[in-house]
């Protein structure tokens, strides 16, 4: 760990970023990495537990044989926090992959699911 507690990630491992600043090529990029900011402000898991996770992510998708498309950061980001929530019992996997795919579902364009 750093002095600032945090653990030493090498580039692999950090989001994609220009001038200090987090980049997002997609909307759901930047969702996602605000739902871990503020679960992880809540309490609901510590940040380095989340580090763990993203890293164990990455690793296993570098080793993974179907690892045929290009390196995909906020896609091991989310299943990252999918697998920190899941651990922690903050939801259950089911109801996550269902709210997934209704909002996957819903038009482009569109950022407000209906009511």
């Amino acid at each position: 760990m750093n002095d600032a507690g945090e653990l030493p990630l090498n580039d692999d491992y950090q989001p994609p970023m220009a001038n200090g600043e987090v980049l997002f090529d997609e909307p759901w990029q930047g969702r996602v990495f605000a739902m871990a900011l503020l679960l992880e402000e809540q309490e609901c898991f510590a940040w380095e537990e989340f580090q763990a996770v993203l890293i164990e992510v990455i690793d296993d998708w570098e080793l993974s044989d179907a690892r045929d498309g290009a390196y995909a950061y906020y896609e091991h980001f989310q299943e990252a926090l999918k697998r920190v929530l899941a651990t922690k019992n903050v939801l259950e996997l089911k109801e996550l992959d269902a709210r997934t795919a209704a909002f996957a579902a819903r038009p482009h364009g569109h950022d407000h699911p209906a009511t």
